[in-house]
């Protein structure tokens, strides 16, 4: 009798047991709460189940890949502008408190050898205008008065120059290879998945090109969508904020709780450009101008060792493992330019929109660089973007003044601050500006 009652009672907890985990698989894991990487089996809102032959698809999802070259930001609350003195009297980036979500940054910025390897696909299959309109212009670095010849003919080509900073690139062509990457970037991580498995067309390197910044559909296959839980969300320029915030790397002046023990004036600690520490304790941080005629040193002791740009991991990374935010090269941010934006924008993630408040019609063009803002002629739009089929003349793009920041080799240590910010029309390029790409975080802060 007693061995019939233990039994019972075995086979009882046994029931037990498999209608917990029945209801566990139900509803979803963490805890018996669902979650975006274990959904369960049925919705916990309908209580259909997911993936039944035309039902709704749910795809496995193991967390946001990682997308290559790119480090994790953790957000949070900062204090966005300049504490500087301003020496030009702009009054154009007063400090306020901010919050910035979570997002991926590039480690360094873009190089000569990323971008040869953009201009070697999109010339496969890209139409001329396309191919020949997103080259960076090396005639940057021509100067009247100075025998600048070696780099407009060796500083994008020269293998001694692959992981220098690419320069002579204007905003719309960084922004087009944004859009470029992430297709190539996504194929790839599809390709890994066995997404293409079975199908044809997908795959291999002539898949990773495209005219138009990215429409790689008609030698690839369809690519997957986001839904697919394989590939990443886009690839794109950094918001002003998400940059400053993100130079800044105030994560290194955590102490206890939620408190910062200090400011920074740039992105590391103290008010000095050399390095206190170490062997190379008095050599500077960044790459700079010290002043007039002083790019680098003397012969014998060269300190910053760079008389243009240099390679794009020299001197010590930020707090956040970024390289270079400060000096080399300025680089271009997603906002438009406007004195005011401080007091516009949100206080979460604030960015300035195209044509959003402050219009250019507001301003002098004889006093002010932001009453010359126009549309573009569809010549001047192929030759700056080379979307040639994009333009709609009834509806022309505009061109905008965008904001670039950081400091470049040619600067003074004034604006290598991260609060510092310039501007300059998005189809300009110059020798001291480049770019870098960030992604969102998607799903999480953490």
């Amino acid at each position: 009798m007693k061995n019939y009652v233990r039994a019972v009672k075995s086979t009882g907890y046994i029931a037990l047991a498999v209608v917990f985990l029945s209801a566990c698989n139900f509803i979803g894991g963490n805890g018996g709460a669902p979650s975006a990487e274990n959904p369960g089996y049925a919705s916990s809102a309908t209580g259909l189940e997911f993936n039944e032959e035309g039902g709704f698809q749910v795809n496995d999802f193991q967390g946001q890949p990682d997308g290559p070259n790119l480090i994790f930001i953790e957000g949070g609350r900062t204090v966005m502008g300049s504490f500087e003195e301003d020496v030009v009297h702009a009054f154009d980036n007063l400090e306020r408190a901010v919050t910035v979500a979570s997002f991926y940054m590039d480690e360094t910025e873009v190089a000569n050898i990323h971008w040869l390897e953009y201009e070697y696909y999109i010339k496969q299959d890209s139409d001329e205008y396309y191919w020949r309109n997103n080259m960076p212009d090396t005639t940057v670095w021509a100067k009247d008065l100075a025998f600048n010849d070696p780099y407009v003919n060796n500083y994008y080509r020269y293998p001694g120059f692959r992981y220098f900073p690419v320069v002579g690139v204007n905003w719309r062509q960084a922004v087009n290879y944004c859009k470029w990457r992430t297709t190539v970037v996504n194929l790839k991580l599809a390709e890994e998945a066995g997404y293409f498995e079975g199908t044809a067309g997908g795959g291999g390197e002539d898949a990773f090109a495209g005219a138009e910044g990215g429409d790689l559909g008609a030698s690839a296959g369809t690519p997957p969508g986001l839904s697919s839980g394989i590939v990443l969300p886009g690839y794109r320029l950094p918001t002003e904020a998400e940059w400053e915030y993100a130079a800044q790397a105030l994560i290194g002046t955590q102490w206890l709780d939620e408190n910062q023990t200090h400011k920074r004036l740039y992105p590391w600690d103290g008010h000095a450009l050399r390095n206190p520490y170490g062997k190379s304790m008095g050599y500077f941080l960044a790459n700079f101008k010290r002043g007039n005629g002083d790019y680098a040193g003397i012969a014998g002791k060269l300190n910053d060792g760079a008389m243009i740009t240099t390679y794009i991991y020299d001197y010590p990374p930020n707090d956040f493992g970024l390289y270079n935010m400060a000096g080399n090269v300025n680089e271009w941010v997603q906002d438009v330019y406007r004195p005011l934006s401080f007091q516009d924008m949100d206080d979460l993630n604030p960015a300035r929109r195209d044509a959003i408040l402050d219009s250019e019609t507001g301003y002098d063009a004889d006093y002010s660089f932001i009453g010359r803002e126009a549309a573009y002629s569809e010549e001047e739009w192929v030759k700056t973007s080379g979307l040639q089929k994009s333009f709609n003349a009834d509806n022309p793009p505009m061109k905008r003044l965008r904001v670039y920041k950081g400091g470049s080799w040619a600067d003074v240590a004034y604006w290598l601050s991260p609060g510092t910010r310039r501007f300059l029309f998005e189809d300009s390029a110059t020798s001291t500006i480049g770019f870098r790409c960030a992604m969102i975080r998607a799903g999480s802060n953490f």
